[in-house]
């Protein structure tokens, strides 16, 4: 399993609330059960204690989206490495069933984590693979969406680090709103400029007279 796919468990936890549009998902345990994807074993552990824990790491995950997002780095990463200390796991190499050409195993870096709770190996499993993927790309690569009131955190893996939101869909939604405030701007000169155009044209009427 690839690194970078570990930092998506902190994306979809952060995601599981809109805060400014009021909207929370993480409301049952089959939620919670939801965000560990294929990785059913560890969903099978997830209790109904484990909803409110899991909400305590996502706002601290998304402490963390926030500090990058404003430019902290240092505060950014402060937030990271305490939940790095509190969740930690065990890096191991990994094979699996996957075979190249000669027979031998696809060997691969694979996070284990033993938790006490459905949270911690969540917890523990998010953080790290955020934490590889601040440390592989720039604090810079962690973002909030850019088009109100979205605010979902999402990981610029651009070539030019040019990512502003977290879908095609706030994209076209952002860039919609700001032709619409263009042509609402232009308009409004246009009619400035007419006024003052008739205005001028009145007053040089008045001093013919």
């Amino acid at each position: 399993m690839e690194l970078a796919y570990y930092s998506d468990y902190a994306v979809r936890l952060v995601n599981s609330e809109e805060p400014a549009r009021g909207k929370d998902t993480l409301t049952t345990v089959e939620a919670v059960r939801d965000l560990f994807g294929e990785n059913a074993s560890a969903a099978r552990r997830a209790t109904d204690a484990d909803v409110t824990r899991f909400r305590s790491v996502r706002a601290r995950l998304r402490g963390v989206f926030e500090a990058a997002d404003q430019g902290d780095e240092t505060l950014a990463v402060d937030l990271l490495n305490s939940l790095l200390l509190e969740f930690p796991v065990s890096p191991q190499i990994s094979g699996h069933d996957y075979r190249d050409e000669d027979g031998r195993p696809l060997w691969h870096m694979h996070l284990a984590d033993h938790p006490s709770n459905a949270t911690a190996g969540y917890a523990a499993i998010a953080a790290m693979g955020l934490a590889f993927h601040l440390t592989e790309y720039g604090v810079d690569r962690l973002g909030l969406c850019q088009a109100p009131p979205c605010r979902n955190a999402y990981l610029d893996t651009s070539t030019n680090r040019s990512r502003r939101y977290c879908s095609d869909r706030c994209a076209t939604r952002a860039n919609v709103a700001a032709y619409r405030a263009r042509k609402r701007l232009e308009a409004d000169r246009s009619g400035s400029s007419g006024l003052a155009a008739e205005t001028a044209q009145r007053s040089s009427a008045s001093g013919d007279r």
